[in-house]
């Protein structure tokens, strides 16, 4: 019997990868990582031109070398043929977005523009677009117009809105230049199958689009700028497309960069987080999936439609069909773990761990669970790359209190896991308080099979129990199953999310249950994390923000 394949390409913050899944049984058959050869552009431009404060920026080239050298890689380790490729799925990190010209080709490309920071891409975490959101939170709120409950009642400068604002703002030629303003994981897509196909999921979370209401209104605006009340239609477009429906079909171009053959479905493009949903195995209302790496996506199915203060959004079908799909989000977790073992685990600790064949952070976590809740003294903000939900505010930044001269490595690398933890429960409880109830928590991404002290700490912090997918790479698994989707059962896979998700995905068998001494403890503690969150967190003192001021000026 012929086997059949869908392929998943995830586009992460620093690389990109292809899965190759096996379409009968989930099977990961292959899969193959490539490193962004210029990563995030945060400080300088390639040619070394400076870039500001909060920038963050990525070379839609490395995204191409990404098709051109996995997709042939995970064909020649499973040695599968190209006639066996049924589908193919996209996920991308959200929002992405860059300017194209009317060929669709990246602004940065162009020799005379190639200088010029908003020529570039602008990565999901570029926080320099803050003022435009900050901007277009209080026009909107002047206005009288809802559109901000959908998205927890503030705009974040991580969307759509506020980027091309900014490039208007600051670089009015290049906004003149750039025909269109398109999503990396849409731009992905059209370069596969040769049409614009924009995803629903990334218009709905990122670009306050709603199925039953469209964009933001021409009137509403114009009323941040008069050249933005043209934007929708121009060059922000609003054909959008549903998420598990086809895209096109893979052109002759593409299929000879990747090494496959013509016409394969390829899949509207998703969001990478939400894409980890059905990868987790998820296709029920109540379910939240973790998606834990550099940061955390907190994903949930409901099929309530409630405004719920300071998350990112909900969507009508934004995640799965027949479901409100809720999002949430730390924007730093997994960084701020890596942040530590860098910048502030003393030489003693790498020299220990390299003598002894493994990680600093694998030390660090051996040290660290001999520790009981409580004993460090410490307690911590985890706010190293500001607040996204619930505060929805770039310009927080992190805090350690109870450091003495007895502090130990371990104690801190403790209360940096905690932390965030704690940040987890409270989005927890916002959806809770606001009635939407979550039954169970799901765990995937990077983190949550190398780190188990971390998970026994979340099931502890928020006394939950902890189920763990078996993939290691949920978002390309769920790309894949988008994939197959898109194809079809006449094509050779599915015809819904649903249904393939319940075939292609899976949970490991161990499952993470709090201790209740553990939570007791924890539960002392995150009133205090309270105390700090809303201190620092809800205006009363805005030292965090005066400190950024001065270090910016």
């Amino acid at each position: 019997m012929t086997k059949r394949y869908a392929l998943g390409i995830d586009f992460g913050t620093e690389s990109g990868r292809a899965l190759l899944v096996d379409v009968e049984t989930g099977e990961e058959i292959a899969t193959h990582v490539h490193a962004y050869a210029n990563g995030v552009l945060d400080e300088t431009l390639p040619g070394g031109e400076a870039l500001g404060p909060d920038w963050a920026l990525q070379d839609p080239n490395d995204w191409l070398e990404t098709l051109r050298v996995t997709v042939p890689a995970v064909m020649k380790a499973a040695g599968a043929s190209a006639d066996e490729i049924i589908g193919i799925g996209v996920d991308f990190t959200s929002c992405t977005v860059l300017p194209v010209d009317a060929n669709g080709e990246p602004l940065c490309n162009d020799p005379a523009l190639r200088k010029r920071p908003h020529a570039w891409p602008k990565l999901w975490k570029h926080h320099a677009a803050q003022p435009e959101a900050d901007k277009i939170t209080q026009a909107i709120r002047d206005a009288g117009d809802p559109i901000l409950e959908r998205y927890g009642g503030k705009m974040s400068s991580e969307w759509i809105f506020p980027k091309i604002w900014q490039v208007l703002d600051e670089d009015e030629s290049t906004f003149d230049a750039a025909a269109r303003f398109i999503e990396g994981g849409d731009w992905i897509v059209e370069k596969l199958c040769g049409q614009e196909a924009r995803s629903a999921c990334m218009a709905g979370y990122k670009g306050m689009w709603g199925g039953d209401e469209g964009f933001p209104s021409k009137d509403l605006l114009a009323r941040l700028h008069p050249r933005l009340g043209d934007l929708v239609g121009t060059k922000l477009s609003n054909d959008i497309r549903p998420l598990g429906g086809k895209a096109g079909e893979l052109t002759e171009e593409a299929a000879a960069l990747m090494g496959l053959k013509p016409g394969v479905a390829v899949g509207v493009a998703v969001i990478d987080a939400h894409a980890a949903v059905p990868g987790a195995s998820v296709t029920q209302s109540g379910r939240m999936v973790m998606v834990m790496g550099t940061s955390t996506c907190h994903m949930l199915l409901s099929e309530k439609k409630i405004n719920v203060p300071g998350i990112c959004g909900y969507v009508k079908d934004g995640i799965l069909p027949g479901f409100y799909g809720y999002e949430a989000g730390q924007p730093a977790v997994g960084d701020i773990f890596a942040w530590y073992v860098e910048h502030c685990a003393p030489r003693s600790v790498h020299e220990e761990a390299a003598s002894r064949g493994v990680s600093p952070h694998q030390l660090l976590e051996e040290r660290a669970a001999a520790l009981k809740p409580g004993q460090s003294g410490l307690i911590a903000l985890d706010w190293w790359n500001g607040n996204r939900s619930v505060l929805v505010d770039a310009e927080l930044s992190g805090l350690i209190l109870g450091m003495t001269l007895t502090t130990r490595p371990e104690e801190i690398y403790r209360a940096l896991i905690e932390a965030t933890a704690f940040g987890t429960r409270r989005i927890i409880e916002a959806f809770e308080e606001s009635g939407v109830p979550i039954a169970e928590i799901y765990a995937c991404g990077g983190l949550p099979q190398r780190n188990r002290m971390m998970m026994r700490i979340y099931a502890d912090v928020t006394g939950r129990p902890f189920y763990v997918a078996a993939s290691q790479q949920a978002s390309g698994l769920g790309a894949a199953i988008l994939g197959a989707v898109a194809a079809g059962k006449a094509g050779g896979g599915y015809d819904s999310p649903t249904e393939a998700a319940q075939k292609m995905a899976r949970l490991l068998d161990e499952t993470y249950q709090p201790s209740a001494e553990a939570h007791k403890t924890y539960s002392a503690l995150y009133q205090e994390y309270l105390a700090l969150h809303d201190y620092f967190g809800q205006g009363e003192n805005n030292v965090m923000k005066r400190l950024r001021a001065m270090k910016h000026a």
